[in-house]
């Protein structure tokens, strides 16, 4: 998927605010600017560079500029969804970080460029905080950021995008990596071939595979795979389907091959990951 180029507005360099609606719609898209992302309800996949994960009520990720993402959840779904979104404006921070007070601020928004994810921060006091970022206004919004991102790095995070993903960002890559996503989104229950995605943007099976690895950094069977196993774990999650349905709604031949992949993807089976979940 090629992302599109999101123009914001940072007046004071900062962009904050907090929205709900009734379903996270995919848009892959980047910007210059650095993205700190509450989500305070719902559920779904999120996309980040060459990564591709569950989240739900309480993730929580910094973005570095020009890396792109989304975060995508069932249109169908019964109850809302709401973030907080924190947007700013990198030229603004390289100026601030030259101070030495900010040198583990400075390691933190470095470390970005990949995107970071933190775990179990959907508390009182950091909706709080994040918030206080929407509401303020001037120095008192800066030092309401900067106290966030404080916080930030003196925690523990994940690493999200692999280090062999480099964003290729131009138009002609954007129209064709969107055409590939719609045709697994549109075939994700049925059989996908890689011949009829590499044909519908004009390019052979070998010079497809070569774009593919090189705009996502991984396989064009391995990313069907992972957004396979992606809805797999929703229905397992939300429906009391057997795991044989799961595995046929989900897109895959046989039990026996969807049990294989999603032990590789997550580290259990099927039935120890719904275990897991009771």
């Amino acid at each position: 998927m090629k992302p599109v180029l999101e123009t914001i507005v940072t007046a004071n360099a900062i962009h904050a605010f907090e929205f709900e609606m009734p379903f996270f719609e995919f848009k892959w898209h980047y910007h210059p600017e650095y993205e700190l992302t509450l989500i305070i309800k719902g559920s779904g996949m999120r996309l980040v560079g060459d990564s591709y994960l569950p989240f739900e009520a309480g993730d929580l990720v910094l973005l570095g500029p020009d890396i792109p993402h989304t975060w995508e959840s069932d249109a169908n779904a019964f109850d809302k969804v709401a973030a907080v979104v924190i947007q700013f404006s990198a030229e603004f921070m390289a100026n601030t970080m030259k101070i030495e007070a900010f040198y583990k601020i400075k390691l933190l928004l470095h470390a970005s460029v990949r995107g970071l994810s933190f775990s179990n921060l959907l508390t009182t006091e950091m909706q709080s905080q994040m918030r206080a970022i929407t509401t303020e206004k001037g120095v008192r919004q800066i030092t309401a950021l900067f106290n966030v991102l404080d916080n930030l790095s003196f925690g523990n995070h994940e690493i999200l995008a692999s280090p062999f993903y480099a964003p290729n960002n131009s138009k002609e890559n954007e129209t064709r990596i969107n055409t590939v996503f719609n045709y697994i989104k549109q075939n994700l229950t049925n059989t996908i071939q890689l011949e009829h995605a590499a044909a519908s943007i004009h390019l052979t099976a070998s010079a497809f595979c070569k774009f593919f690895k090189k705009m996502t950094g991984k396989t064009f069977s391995d990313y069907v795979n992972e957004i396979r196993i992606g809805y797999a774990c929703t229905l397992i999650t939300q429906t009391d389907k057997t795991i044989a349905q799961v595995a046929i709604e989900s897109g895959f031949e046989n039990q026996t091959y969807f049990n294989r992949v999603f032990l590789k993807k997550k580290n259990c089976t099927p039935k120890q990951f719904r275990m897991q979940l009771k």
